[in-house]
């Protein structure tokens, strides 16, 4: 493939990005193994909050493929303490774990929300936390709810209370969303009549990088999530300014300039400042991505006659090649453990992700859409959000990282692209 196909491919998957105003929808199609069975009992009082703060807990655990949710149906009066559950009859459910709980009003106006999660075979408490709230933080809560049982039953941190960025088009608009890891909430960053691409979250979740064609040629902004700034320019050289990445400490950008011909790799500070040039190839260097350790760069180039993804120092130095099967490997993501790339190759026509244990260097087939694209990984990395197509829109989808459990989320009436899965919050 020559480097300008290549170059046109590359283009034209960028731009299928995508806005919508209905929510994200959550289809499972797919289940998981050793499922920890659990019961999520209505909460005493939750009619006061404006959603159902159990729907929200038992939906979370269910969508992470790692729980299987309990019918519930029969209980008449909510158990709020340990001393009123019925043990006997959860465990004839089959039920392994169970969530009880509560809502109240304070004197003050504000809520409060309590629950404890229990274990059905051992007739014990696990653990449980008292939350005050706002009505308007009700799913926030839920998030957090099922963040605690998540990790108290699996020892993996749980994602339901981060987020996610997207690009949704519909019409001529564009825009940039950020949504609840369920897809729900979402708020426009960014809406534009021209393309918008490449979303990249700052590690302490506060900016985003991403790329806006609003002056007719693709530049590369840095825009604050915590406070009402415009978004900074942040390299804006002759030619294009694509595929930024953040370094670990959120002190460095990696990004792809065109400004002295091909495509190569740059280096700068979030301001655009101390600008660096990384790759010195007369091939289109492309779509770096750091190490969670900082020390290395994957990056996707086709210096060796076609698309295939290497590693380098991020301090410099000579890149060596890290895919060898199939003649098309793009966009490389490694897990937040360093152990696996997650990248799509082409196999017989069709782009798919795939998974590379980076030490035994066995590779697995995670999906088998006919146009996967953007790996991105939840930030405890048992999951990877990507963009795929659905009756000819674009849609998204995740699938677990060790390819048991998938699902798809979908906007009516939009085209989805280019996901990009936040750090854990307060991270």
């Amino acid at each position: 493939m020559s480097p300008r196909t290549f170059a046109a491919l590359l283009a034209a998957i960028l731009l299928l990005a995508g806005p919508a105003r209905a929510q994200l929808t959550i289809e499972i199609i797919g289940g998981g193994a050793n499922q920890i069975p659990i019961a999520v009992l209505p909460f005493a009082g939750e009619s006061m909050l404006p959603q159902s703060i159990t729907e929200i807990i038992e939906q979370d655990l269910s969508r992470s493929g790692r729980f299987r949710a309990i019918f519930v149906g029969g209980v008449n009066t909510p158990p709020t303490e340990i001393a009123q559950v019925d043990f006997p009859e959860w465990k004839s459910r089959l039920a392994d774990a169970m969530v009880i709980g509560q809502a109240q009003r304070l004197p003050d106006g504000k809520l409060e929300v309590r629950f404890r999660l229990l274990d059905v075979i051992k007739q014990s408490q696990i653990g449980g936390i008292a939350f005050t709230l706002t009505a308007a933080q009700t799913r926030l809560t839920a998030h957090k709810i099922a963040d605690f049982i998540y990790e108290k039953m699996t020892g993996e941190r749980g994602v339901f209370s981060t987020r996610i960025a997207y690009i949704v088009k519909q019409g001529p608009r564009y825009e940039l969303r950020v949504a609840d890891a369920d897809g729900q909430n979402a708020q426009s960053i960014l809406i534009s009549s021209e393309p918008i691409m490449s979303p990249a979250w700052a590690p302490d979740g506060t900016r985003m990088a991403y790329v806006s064609f609003q002056n007719k040629k693709p530049i590369l902004f840095v825009q604050s999530l915590s406070a009402s700034k415009q978004p900074a320019p942040v390299a804006n050289y002759r030619g294009s300014n694509s595929a930024p990445a953040w370094s670990p400490d959120g002190k460095q950008l990696a990004a792809v300039l065109t400004k002295d011909g091909t495509s190569q790799i740059y280096l700068m500070s979030p301001d655009g400042g101390n600008l660096r040039r990384l790759t010195v190839s007369q091939a289109i260097d492309t779509e770096p991505f750091f190490t969670p350790d900082g020390q290395s760069i994957y990056f996707t180039s086709d210096r060796g006659g076609s698309p295939q993804i290497y590693r380098m120092p991020a301090s410099g130095g000579e890149p060596v090649r890290m895919t060898f099967e199939g003649d098309y490997n793009v966009s490389p993501r490694v897990s937040p453990d360093g152990k696996i790339l997650a990248y799509i190759s082409r196999v017989n026509g069709r782009f798919q992700l795939m998974a590379m244990d980076l030490e035994s260097k066995q590779i697995q087939t995670l999906t088998d859409g006919l146009r996967d694209e953007s790996p991105s990984f939840a930030p405890n990395g048992r999951i990877i959000l990507y963009a795929t197509d659905i009756d000819d829109r674009g849609v998204l989808a995740a699938v677990s990282s060790d390819g048991r459990f998938r699902q798809r989320l979908g906007i009516q009436a939009a085209d989805v692209r280019e996901p990009s899965w936040g750090p854990f919050l307060g991270n």
